[in-house]
């Protein structure tokens, strides 16, 4: 009975290891799409800005 203590701490353990990189994976991939919208969001003003100042010098 006392040699069978290690399969809940061995099992603990793996799942403490697999919860701590599922959630530093998901943490990590809500970051990196939001890095990603900003700076589709800055790419698309700064078109907007350029399309904006050639609309402007054509007309003046």
């Amino acid at each position: 009975m006392k040699t069978m203590i290690w399969v809940p701490v061995v099992l603990g353990a793996f799942k403490i290891g697999v919860l701590g990189t599922a959630m530093f994976f998901a943490i990590k991939s809500h970051r990196d799409g939001e890095k990603m919208q900003q700076q589709e969001r800055e790419a698309n003003a700064q078109l907007a800005h350029s399309q904006h100042a050639a609309d402007a010098s054509k007309s003046g």
